[in-house]
């Protein structure tokens, strides 16, 4: 679904121990079963969190660089330099929007910094527009590393409360 964002740098990706990842939004992580989508709720996508904003701003949750930013601004991808990607996909069937009620200020091969915002949502718009703006955020796969996911859940805010341990199973 996704291109796997190759560096214009020839180093490789650091050993992933375990990484703290922070709340990306402001608001309640929950199980990625209570996502009314089975492509999340399901795990097709990968492991994860969904976090129920109550603002919208969508922030970096670690420094790295932009693997993907969907057309529509309601996605993105970001890579740590361990090689981990991180989908962050703000709402379901959002894509539908066609990018109305969404800024993005990134770019794919941007370097980003933890706390960085990287898309603003306006949730009264999507809401009206009948769509819901629980954003899932999934570590995702690229098929060579297996990962251990431990989820932390409750009320959480943007860069400061994390809600995953990533670990790789290596």
């Amino acid at each position: 679904m996704f291109s796997k964002w190759k560096s214009k740098k020839e180093a490789q990706p650091s050993k992933l121990s375990a990484l703290e990842i922070s709340a990306p939004v402001t608001g309640q992580a929950v199980s990625l079963t209570g996502v009314p989508d089975e492509t999340f709720s399901g795990g097709h996508m990968g492991q994860g969190i969904a976090i129920k904003p109550s603002e919208g701003k969508l922030i970096a949750p670690f420094d790295g660089i932009i693997a993907h930013v969907v057309k529509s601004n309601h996605a993105v991808i970001i890579e740590h330099a361990s090689g981990l990607q991180l989908l962050l996909h703000i709402g379901i069937d959002t894509v539908s929007l066609k990018g109305s009620g969404f800024i993005s200020y990134v770019a794919s091969g941007d370097e980003v910094k933890a706390g960085q915002t990287l898309i603003e949502f306006d949730m009264a718009s999507i809401q009206a527009a009948g769509y819901q703006t629980i954003t899932p955020v999934i570590v995702t796969s690229n098929g060579e590393t297996e990962f251990e996911v431990a989820c932390h859940y409750g009320s959480v805010t943007a860069g400061k409360d994390m809600i995953l341990t990533v670990a790789s199973r290596q």
